[in-house]
């Protein structure tokens, strides 16, 4: 899946350049046009001319080095690229990316790629676990970069953990693999809900849960990737859809909610409710502010309407997923969760298992489809799950059409 592929390597300043150089010569083997482009402070590790002898194409550093008077260099390779590698990817070059940074050549071409981008990252151990490296990774991951995870081992400061630059093998291997997922839903409609819902008791309180919508929002993005017609309704959440193809419709309640998700279901193909709805509401609202009171407080509360049921019960030839966040039993209670509704398939979790609760960025989950087959998914990010659960559903289609 790289061969034939326009591949920029943008290198910046680390020990691990040099493994740069062993990436860039095992890409050139297997097929693929790669330009290298170089921060000027990882020319103080390698030379320039030795990426030009590999690629066997001229190497790219100075933003106002312009060869040819009728392109803008770095705009032309960005449009150029298929794929985007930063390898290594240092806390600088991926701090300037995640806040917009642009001063040198190979920040500005990365913000004007439309490309897939992929990050190696490559540093101390106590750098890769620092809160700005963390929180600048995260806003990269929800802009849609990739990052390939750096590994275990002794580092060039002589610390031994992880921050060492993933072997070039591994790198192109990853790189592959996600290359390989074609549109597999490609013309499909796919509806989701995500979030939470929020009950309100008066003017300025309301009920509501713990889930983020995280779960939710990489279904969406991970379908849009594959080619699938997308409509998200979403609670109230502060994400933002990477995928500017996805139809996003903002509800805050449950009704409102149920409203959004039966208007656009009869038009779908597959329905997903990872949304977290809530059960009940309070029978009357205050118009008011409730006032402090000696006494206790007794608030009456009465059923929502059980979207997923209801879904259940009307769909025709829509694949019917939900899913089921329990702290106990889990499985139990999935299965009767996946018969009672009438789903073709069920993701259950146990959230108090650490790694799995709500507002995390990973999961650890359970698919089960109607004829009990089931599929574990171990720890990993809900990037990574949101693959893995399109995937069952995607061969479960297959199956049930021939």
């Amino acid at each position: 899946m790289v061969a034939g592929k326009n591949v920029l390597l943008g290198v910046s300043g680390g020990i691990a350049v040099y493994k740069a150089v062993a990436l860039t010569s095992k890409l050139t083997q297997q097929g693929a046009n790669v330009r290298v482009m170089m921060t000027p402070s990882s020319t103080e590790f390698v030379s320039p001319l030795t990426f030009q002898a590999i690629s066997r194409n001229a190497v790219y550093v100075d933003t106002f080095d312009e060869k040819d008077p009728s392109k803008i260099a770095h705009i032309d390779v960005a449009d150029w690229a298929d794929i985007a590698i930063i390898a290594p990817a240092t806390a600088n070059i991926i701090g300037k990316i995640a806040n917009g940074i642009a001063d040198d050549m190979l920040s500005t071409t990365l913000l004007a790629t439309s490309a897939d981008v992929y990050v190696a990252p490559a540093m101390n151990v106590h750098m890769y676990a620092h809160p700005a490296v963390i929180s600048n990774m995260k806003q990269l991951e929800e802009w849609g970069y990739h990052f390939i995870e750096p590994g275990d081992g002794y580092l060039a400061c002589g610390y031994v953990g992880k921050g060492r630059l993933e072997e070039p093998e591994e790198i192109i291997s990853v790189i592959k693999n996600h290359q390989s997922i074609d549109l597999t839903l490609k013309d499909k409609r796919v509806l989701i809900s995500a979030g939470p819902t929020r009950e309100q008791i008066d003017p300025v309180r309301f009920f509501t849960n713990r889930s983020s919508g995280k779960m939710g929002f990489a279904l969406a993005e991970a379908a849009a990737k594959r080619g699938a017609d997308v409509t998200l309704v979403a609670g109230p959440t502060e994400i933002e859809a990477s995928q500017n193809t996805i139809k996003r419709v903002d509800v805050t309640t449950a009704e409102e909610m149920y409203d959004a998700m039966h208007e656009h279901f009869p038009e779908s193909d597959i329905v997903i409710k990872a949304a977290a709805v809530a059960d009940y509401r309070p029978k009357l609202i205050a118009h008011e502010k409730m006032k402090k009171q000696e006494d206790d407080l007794h608030i009456e509360m009465e059923r929502t309407k059980d979207i997923l049921q209801s879904l259940g019960g009307i769909k025709t030839d829509q694949y019917l997923v939900g899913f089921a966040a329990e702290t106990s039993t889990p499985l139990e209670y999935g299965l009767q969760k996946l018969k009672k509704k009438n789903l073709d398939g069920i993701v259950i979790n146990n959230v108090s298992t650490e790694g799995a609760g709500f507002g995390g960025d990973t999961n650890i989950v359970t698919y089960v489809n109607k004829h009990q087959r089931k599929e574990e998914i171990a720890l990993a990010s809900k990037q990574e799950i949101a693959e893995e659960i399109l995937t069952f559903i995607d061969q479960d289609m297959k199956d049930e059409a021939q």
